[in-house]
């Protein structure tokens, strides 16, 4: 799988078409047993209104040809699976109650987006604009399945979504959406039926919401974190320049290792009873050591997927921790990954409460990590699947470790600044140049 943006994803030229869905409109206001646990992430996420870029996107290309009709019926099944793609957020003002239901949907009919067949360039605009358009945060529904066709070749589906609802586990939609094609093209009574069971995300949500009492150990950590980052969460170590408004991102992918390299990486790890990404923690923590005299401390997403019947769904089952570490040895970056990973399994919003809220300033810094070896869910090579990013305007820096089968490469987005155009791809490089370094012994 490719971790893209909508500016760089692979596509072709075609024509390009949507498939809506309709939200049916409410009886009247919504009951309070009607209404959904909203998670930490959605609220703040959802809070911030609609904008260009909130959501994001899986493209598949069919290995096979397969109908409109097909496809839309398979999409209809997928849609039936998973809750979170039936419900939508509702606020009456900007000052209004946050509410969450679920609604009836039903299709609409194929919508064409193009004049016919246009170049790549164009179809990756096209997609970019109306995902801008349908998939913000108050859509109803806040998810849309285009379609790529071109003569003589099997379409490419590309799926985008409110982030509110989806996250990069999410990519289990390819292989619930091709399932199911698979069932309607077969002509089957049942489709989908093979699929393992899809648990509702707002179940997971009221259960963590449930947990009401924190550790009070976990409390203290968050506060010496935040005061740490002058009552905020962590900032880029380094300059970026003037960050008063958000600027357009810039965005920057580098290889860092290939198969056989990653094999060299893992085992060097693995003899010093770690895993690869305290190789990338010890790295960072080098390099913010010597490049900017401070530990590193960075915003980690982690999952709180923490049982299996949770693999299947669809959701944001993300949450935020930071991770902080002084010394680039490999037994403290373990222990502060370990740390990070126990700051994140506890539910935010009672900690977050007297800030308002997570408190972020400009120039936030945060990394992901994301081994595509180890998701539940196994996606057919054939697709050429594609996890598509949004493009943004941004005051902060997100770099994303990517291992898979192929090696592994980091991608950085950032703002455009004069500043950081300078400073960010040169502290990529440098850190290129640590995450290798283990291989020159």
């Amino acid at each position: 799988m490719r971790l893209t943006s909508v500016a760089r994803m692979g596509t072709r030229a075609g024509r390009v078409t949507s498939l809506p869905f309709i939200a049916l409109p409410l009886d009247g206001p919504v009951a309070s047993e009607e209404r959904l646990t909203i998670s930490f992430d959605q609220a703040r996420h959802v809070g911030l209104g609609p904008r260009p870029g909130s959501w994001m996107a899986v493209a598949l290309s069919l290995p096979e040809s397969a109908t409109r009709q097909q496809i839309a019926e398979a999409w209809c099944a997928v849609v039936a699976r998973h809750q979170t793609l039936r419900t939508v957020f509702l606020r009456d003002g900007p000052d209004a109650e946050l509410i969450l239901t679920e609604v009836d949907v039903v299709p609409g009919d194929w919508l064409p987006l193009t004049d016919g067949e246009v170049g790549a360039d164009e179809v990756r605009e096209v997609l970019r604009r109306h995902f801008d358009e349908v998939c913000e945060p108050f859509a109803r529904p806040s998810h849309r399945l285009c379609l790529v066709e071109a003569p003589d070749r099997p379409p490419q589906i590309v799926v985008g979504a409110d982030h509110s609802h989806v996250d990069a586990w999410s990519l289990l939609l390819a292989r619930d959406l091709t399932a199911c094609l698979a069932d309607v093209v077969a002509g089957r009574s049942s489709i989908g039926g093979d699929l393992p069971a899809a648990e509702p995300f707002s179940a997971h949500t009221a259960m963590l919401e449930a947990r009401t009492d924190p550790p009070s150990e976990v409390v203290s950590r968050w506060g010496e974190i935040l005061r740490a980052g002058g009552d905020a969460m962590p900032t880029f170590p380094l300059p970026l320049g003037d960050l008063s408004s958000p600027r357009d991102q810039v965005m920057q992918v580098c290889d860092v290792v290939d198969a056989e390299e990653l094999g060299l990486l893992e085992a060097y790890a693995s003899d010093h009873g770690v895993r690869l990404l305290s190789v990338a923690i010890s790295a960072l923590t080098r390099l913010s050591l010597d490049g900017a005299g401070q530990p590193l401390r960075a915003v980690f997403p982690v999952h709180n997927r923490e049982d299996r019947r949770w693999f299947d769904s669809v959701g944001w089952f993300i949450t935020n921790a930071v991770l902080e570490n002084g010394d680039p040895s490999l037994e403290s970056a373990h222990r502060a990954v370990r740390e990070s990973i126990r700051l994140g399994s506890t539910p935010l919003t009672p900690i977050m409460r007297p800030y308002g809220g997570m408190p972020a300033a400009p120039g936030m810094f945060a990394m992901s990590w994301l081994d595509q070896r180890r998701l539940p869910v196994a996606v057919d090579e054939r697709l050429d699947t594609q996890h598509v990013s949004a493009v943004i305007r941004t005051d902060g820096v997100m770099i994303w470790f990517v291992v898979n089968g192929r090696g592994l490469h980091l991608r950085c987005r950032y703002p455009d600044t004069e500043e950081a155009r300078s400073t960010v791809p040169t502290w990529l490089a440098d850190v290129v140049t640590e995450m290798r370094s283990p291989m020159k012994g």
